[in-house]
């Protein structure tokens, strides 16, 4: 059900333009072409003050049409682009309304007042000169006047600027040029100026605001989108660098250091997603050529040399090569200490290298700069366990095999390792003693490691044969000693046959 204030909100907004639509058919207003000047002016203002501001812009270019000497056409006109926001577009109509009757000081004050913002100084205080002797209304002379005041000042901090520019004391030259674009906020030459400050201060995201706003204030800016893409290029953004380069050439094809620049973004930007598909398709090792290819590409910027060096570690990590992931991660992480995602790939391949020590404190660094990671949090978590692991029993170095070793690997090692170990070997008690507890962890390990619940526990920091860490969980030990073994044939089918005579 609708209430009665949204009935009522509805009627309120709508109410101005329903009186003006009512109005004109009372008034016979037509509203097609073939309307006279006077209804497309009557019609254009009642539609300007109910807030239609394009209908009202269609009848005033009518109007304009019909009667291009009618400078108050051009005044309405000018007024509705102000309203719109299109200054630009105000501009002609207002010294066009100026040309058809000098003595207009309305529209000599708003032409001045944009001409200021546009920091074209000396145009603007002639024009708020030529009001004061133009018998304006106290409202007008005090405005012209304050006006002028200021742009004098305007005046005086440009030359300023220029000097401290020029002395490269840009950060004075950057703070008198805020107070120059406070007034003149159109002018893109102190706009430009300011950013060349900002480029040699090192504040590139400044840079880029004024960049930004220079190449939507003057057409076919090229130079501004040139320079636009060469700051991305230099802060290793190469997807930015791409689009402010092909807006530079966009305006000019044949700009020379555009599409000079062009081709090199164009080659590096190509790697870099050639290698990132690589990745996700884990082929690890052409990912890792690419991002080298990468870095010859460009051996010059530091971002794209951290980026490349980066991605490569994060490869041979996923690749499980732990030795090699681990010296680029440390290169990376030289020069970028707060690196998380390294220090989490680092982690990783000091996990893989059985380093769990180091895998702990990359974990541990990482969970500062970046807190309520989940996937730090687990690494972390898992590392520790692992870590308390390797100070008890670890199975893989029992056998003496690589924690990606396969089953047929695992079984080899182990009936080596039985026929070493065998009670039977050995006469002195002592060292009979010292082979039971040995033969023990070998057939310990080989149960675990061939089964691969048991095996992915053990990986994940869980002893399955260690009661403690199973707490109260389902698991597999032997009972009894040595003892438990007798009949026991550790090689099964194999070559080796061993009699157990142990009472």
């Amino acid at each position: 059900m609708v209430s009665i204030d949204h009935v009522a909100h509805k009627i309120l907004t709508y109410f101005p333009y329903v009186l003006v639509l009512i109005d004109m058919r009372f008034q016979g207003v037509k509203c097609g072409k073939d309307g006279s000047v006077d209804n497309h002016m009557e019609m254009g203002k009642k539609l300007l003050a109910a807030g239609q501001l394009a209908d009202a812009l269609s009848h005033f270019h009518a109007a304009v049409d019909r009667d291009p000497q009618n400078y108050m056409a051009y005044y309405r006109r000018a007024t509705v682009f102000l309203a719109m926001g299109k200054s630009k577009s105000a501009l002609p109509d207002l010294s066009r309304v100026i040309e058809l009757k000098p003595d207009f000081t309305s529209a000599r004050l708003q032409r001045g007042n944009l001409l200021l913002k546009q920091g074209k100084l000396d145009e603007a205080e002639s024009d708020f000169k030529k009001v004061l002797k133009s018998n304006p209304s106290d409202k007008e002379e005090k405005e012209a006047q304050s006006q002028l005041t200021k742009s004098d000042e305007i005046q005086r901090l440009v030359a300023q600027s220029r000097r401290s520019f020029d002395d490269k004391d840009y950060v004075t030259a950057a703070a008198q040029l805020d107070t120059v674009i406070e007034t003149c906020v159109w002018d893109v030459t102190s706009r430009e100026m300011r950013a060349e400050c900002f480029i040699q201060m090192g504040e590139m995201g400044k840079a880029i605001s004024d960049l930004k706003a220079a190449s939507k204030l003057k057409n076919d800016n090229t130079q501004a989108f040139y320079k636009l893409s060469t700051i991305y290029y230099n802060l290793g953004d190469h997807e930015m660098s791409l689009n402010e380069v092909r807006e530079c050439l966009k305006l000019d094809p044949d700009h020379k250091q555009c599409y000079s620049h062009y081709k090199q973004v164009k080659k590096l930007n190509k790697q870099i997603q050639a290698a990132e598909e690589f990745i996700q398709e884990q082929r690890y090792e052409d990912a890792v050529s690419k991002y080298e290819a990468v870095m010859t590409t460009e051996p010059n910027v530091q971002h794209f040399l951290l980026l490349a060096k980066e991605r490569i570690c994060h490869a041979l990590t996923q690749a499980q090569q732990a030795s090699r992931a681990i010296s680029v991660c440390s290169e990376v992480l030289k020069s970028s200490p707060a690196n998380v995602n390294v220090l989490k790939d680092r982690a990783e391949a000091y996990l893989q290298d059985e380093q769990y020590e180091e895998a702990v404190k990359d974990y541990e660094t990482a969970a500062k700069h970046s807190e309520g990671d989940r996937h730090i949090k687990e690494g972390l978590e898992r590392a520790q366990r692992l870590l308390k692991q390797s100070q008890k029993r670890d199975y893989y170095k029992i056998l003496g095999v690589k924690r990606t070793a396969q089953k047929k690997e695992i079984i080899r090692a182990y009936r080596k390792l039985a026929q070493q170990w065998h009670p039977d070997n050995f006469q002195d008690p002592e060292e009979k003693k010292k082979a039971e507890k040995k033969f023990i962890d070998i057939a310990q390990a080989k149960e675990v490691l061939t089964d691969p619940e048991m095996r992915t526990k053990f990986d994940h920091g869980e002893d399955p044969m260690d009661p403690e860490s199973q707490q109260g969980h389902h698991h597999h030990h032997f009972h009894g000693g040595f003892h438990g073994f007798q009949g026991f044939n550790p090689f099964g089918s194999g070559p080796f046959n061993f009699k157990f005579n142990f009472n």
